[in-house]
C-alpha cells in the first residue's frame, strides 16, 4: 500500500507545536502533501526540514508568513519541481510536484476568494492557468500511462453534501456556482477522478476537512469538504480506503489520508 496524506497546515510551525511530528510518526504516510505551511526557508527547523524517516521538499512564498506548500517523502523521487510556469502566481508558492518513475505527486494550494473580489478575480485567473496545466498530465497519462495525484486545498467545496451549511453559501467564495462548475469540468470533461468521492459517495459530515475558527463550527461540525486528492483513472482506481482524520487537531484543516495499492 502507497499512503498519501494531504493537509493544508495553517502554519507548519503551529501544527509541530500542537503534536503533528507525532501524528507523523504514529501513521506513518509515505507521502505528505502540505499546503499553507507560511514559513521562510531560514525558520525550518531540521525536525520540520526532515523528519525522521522522511526528506522534506519545499516551494515557499515570497512574502513572509504566507502561502507556502511541502512534501515529506519517505522514498527519494526522480526529480522535485516548484510552480507551474505562471509568472503571477508562481512566488506565492502554491505547487510542488515530485515525479517517480511511473507516478507522480503534486501538493497545491489554489487561492481563497473570501478576502473581497479582488482576490476572487485571481483565483479565476489562477483556476484558468491550473486547469492548462493539469490538461497536460492527463494527456501525458493518456499517451504513457503515468498516474498522478494532485493533493491539496482547492478552497472550493464540490455538491452540496460538501459542506454543512450549503444554503447560506451559495454567494460565498467557496461555493459560487462558477467554482462549482469548474470543478465539474475538471472531473466530467477532463476526466480526473475525485478519490475520496469516488470511494464514499453518499459520505456528508464524515467528509469534512476544515472548519471555521469562528464560532462553534468544530463543536457544530459545521464543516467544509475542500481538501482533495484528485486522480488519473488508474490511480484513482488503486485507491482502497480514505479517512479524514479527528481524533486530534493540527490546524482548521484535518488530514485527508488516502491508502493506494500504487507503486511509485
Amino acid at each position: 500500500m502507497l499512503r498519501i496524506c494531504s493537509l493544508n497546515m495553517n502554519g507548519i510551525r503551529a501544527a509541530y507545536r500542537k503534536g503533528f511530528a507525532d501524528w507523523l510518526a504514529q501513521h506513518q504516510p509515505d507521502m505528505v502533501c502540505m499546503q499553507e505551511v507560511r514559513i521562510q526557508d531560514k525558520d525550518l527547523t531540521e525536525a520540520m526540514r526532515h523528519p525522521e524517516g522522511y526528506t522534506g521538499h519545499f516551494n515557499l512564498a515570497e512574502k513572509a508568513g504566507y502561502s507556502g506548500v511541502g512534501l515529506y517523502l519517505k522514498e527519494e523521487p526522480r526529480a522535485v519541481h516548484s510552480g507551474m510556469g505562471c509568472n503571477e502566481f508562481d512566488p506565492e508558492g502554491r505547487i510542488i510536484r515530485a515525479d517517480y518513475e511511473q507516478l507522480t505527486v503534486i501538493s497545491a494550494y489554489l487561492p481563497s476568494g473570501t478576502s473581497g473580489d479582488e482576490r476572487q478575480d485571481a483565483k479565476y485567473r489562477f483556476l484558468a492557468h491550473f486547469e492548462n496545466w493539469i490538461a497536460a498530465f492527463m494527456d501525458d497519462h493518456k499517451t504513457t500511462g503515468r498516474e498522478y495525484v494532485i493533493c491539496g486545498d482547492w478552497n472550493i467545496a464540490h455538491h452540496e453534501i460538501d459542506l454543512k451549511n450549503w444554503r447560506g453559501n451559495k454567494k460565498n467564495s467557496g461555493f459560487l456556482p462558477e467554482e462549482r462548475a469548474w470543478m465539474t469540468k475538471i472531473m466530467t470533461e477532463m476526466g480526473w477522478v475525485d478519490v475520496y468521492r469516488n470511494l464514499y459517495p453518499d459520505h456528508s459530515e464524515e467528509c469534512y476537512t476544515w472548519w471555521s475558527n469562528r464560532g462553534q463550527a468544530w463543536a457544530n461540525n459545521t464543516g467544509w469538504r475542500i481538501d482533495y486528492q484528485i486522480a488519473t483513472p488508474g490511480a484513482a482506481a488503486a485507491a482502497k480506503h480514505a479517512w479524514v482524520y479527528k481524533e486530534d487537531r493540527y490546524s482548521d484543516h484535518a488530514p485527508l489520508v488516502i491508502d493506494y495499492e500504487l507503486k511509485a
